[in-house]
């Protein structure tokens, strides 16, 4: 606990929705604590209400700041002197800036040049400039997208698990079992009414509204990052540790995160990819370490 980083957290309501709340508290718990949780923008107005209702429970500090004038985003500049300020006192290690706007680019740039860490959070449609100036930058609507489908797929096993206990403890009751034990389902439809077949495998894509052209360019451009850090940190035989791929990239792409397209091990990813060797080697103690390298064609 003690050598956890302390973040800053420090949200632009204007442009972030509400429902993003849980991911924006889970991501940074993931990197360390979260001494400020701050939210900015004008309370007075009405399109605020609906994000007042998760500040309590999430001991979020709204900050108040009137439009003084149409046009002009107040919000914005508070933000960013709040963020000054903190970062002068000296009592954080980093910054979690949740926005989808570039205004706040040279604010991330400017945390950077004091030797700290700045965690952006937005939507798909962030500019590259903001993104580019961060550490690491997450998309908080693909995460979204991905609890989603993952809640669905859940309700779905749920469902399923139900209908199955539901026949077999009315196989039970009528005698009704086959010689191999197995209940035999299809005599009991109204036990399982309105449940859905086993679905095909879903695509996991994590698409978030991306087109598959756009999909295969952010692909194209991941495997020619992979390739270049291959070719500067590998071994004699071509062969990389995996942690310090993973670590590379995350450097060089600070969007790049394996759960925007559907896959929660980076070793899973990388074997989707199809243009890479994967090797485990006995590290004792039941441990593995992974080693990558381009395939051979």
């Amino acid at each position: 606990m003690e050598n956890e980083l302390r973040f800053a957290v420090l949200i632009d309501a204007d442009n972030i929705s509400d429902k993003y709340i849980k991911i924006i508290l889970d991501e940074t718990a993931s990197n360390g604590i979260a001494t400020y949780k701050r939210i900015y923008g004008d309370w007075t107005s009405q399109r605020m209400n609906s994000w007042k209702s998760v500040l309590l429970e999430n001991s979020v500090v709204p900050m108040q700041q009137y439009s003084y004038t149409t046009g002009k985003n107040a919000t914005d500049s508070a933000m960013i002197i709040d963020a000054m300020d903190i970062l002068y006192s000296g009592t954080v290690d980093g910054f979690c800036l949740c926005s989808s706007d570039s205004d706040f680019t040279r604010l991330a740039s400017r945390i950077r040049e004091a030797g700290m860490q700045v965690i952006g959070m937005g939507e798909s449609k962030t500019p590259k400039p903001f993104i580019s100036a961060c550490n690491q930058f997450k998309y908080l609507d693909l995460l979204y997208e991905q609890r989603l489908q993952e809640a669905a797929e859940e309700a779905e096993d749920e469902a399923a698990d139900a209908a199955e206990e539901a026949a077999a403890a009315v196989a039970a009751q009528r005698g009704s079992q086959n010689q191999g034990g197995k209940v035999d389902y299809a005599n009991y439809p109204s036990v399982l009414a309105g449940v859905e077949p086993e679905q095909q495998n879903k695509n996991r894509s994590g698409s978030g509204g991306r087109s598959r052209s756009q999909r295969q360019r952010e692909l194209r451009r991941i495997k020619r990052t992979i390739n270049a850090i291959i070719e500067q940190f590998s071994d004699e035989e071509d062969w990389i540790f995996s942690g310090k791929l993973g670590d590379q990239l995350a450097k060089r792409l600070p969007d790049f995160d394996v759960r925007n397209y559907g896959y929660k091990k980076f070793t899973s990813f990388v074997n989707s990819l199809g243009d890479y060797e994967v090797r485990k080697i006995s590290a004792g103690n039941g441990q593995q370490q992974i080693y990558i390298r381009l395939r051979n064609k």
